[in-house]
């Protein structure tokens, strides 16, 4: 049996100014930090004999974070970075759904066909998820593995997981930052999901989610 977990990100600056991160490469923020403290803790009870993470500073620190005690080397993988938001990328949400309404009814109610000037569309980050873990999984079969991406990256990818297609997107919902959520393989690599997005380690002062705004512009009501 192949285990992977999945990790979402500490909370960056993004999250906390509320601008659409994508490529910028943000550092985490304080809150962000404590997060980690708890992730660390909740990773001392589990082995795993490889780390992946996307190449940027908050999942990399993030990485380092579940990384704690077995110090394994991380090896960065550029295709779990997170979607390239084109011309929305350091635009506040407020502002996004001003400029781009249309774009923006498409991000909360049909994300699967999303699509943005300059940027990626959602079949796009779909189908590279889909590829980088399915060859993650191929690449360490019996094994235990640890992936740290991003929340647009692993809502596609765990769609995949859950319903076979971006179609279950809306389904999935966003995890908050540093949630896991932990997928089982057969020797087929059909994937099974035995939790998701779960932030059960965060007290409630130490959810981004619960106290964030952002939600109310980019998720479907």
């Amino acid at each position: 049996m192949t285990r992977i977990y999945f990790v979402r990100h500490a909370e960056a600056m993004g999250n906390v100014l509320e601008f659409f991160q994508g490529r910028i490469d943000c550092d985490i923020s304080e809150k962000g930090a404590k997060q980690l403290e708890k992730l660390a803790e909740r990773f001392k009870t589990v082995d795993y004999d490889v780390i992946y993470s996307s190449p940027l500073i908050r999942t990399m620190k993030t990485a380092e974070a579940v990384n704690s005690r077995l110090k394994l080397p991380i090896i960065k993988d550029e295709r779990l970075i997170e979607i390239n938001g084109g011309v929305w990328e350091g635009r506040k949400w407020t502002e996004i759904a001003e400029k781009y309404p249309k774009e923006h009814d498409t991000w909360k109610n049909n994300m699967k066909a999303f699509e943005i000037e300059g940027g990626e569309t959602m079949t796009e980050v779909y189908n590279r998820m889909k590829a980088a873990v399915t060859d993650i999984a191929d690449k360490n079969r019996g094994k235990t593995v640890v992936i740290v991406s991003h929340g647009c990256a692993l809502r596609n990818y765990l769609s995949f997981a859950e319903f076979g297609s971006p179609d279950g997107l809306s389904e999935v919902g966003w995890s908050d930052n540093t949630a896991v959520s932990l997928i089982e393989y057969d020797d087929d690599l059909a994937p099974t999901i035995i939790y998701k997005n779960d932030s059960s380690h965060l007290p409630h002062e130490l959810s981004t989610l619960a106290f964030s705004r952002w939600s109310k512009y980019d998720e479907k009501k």
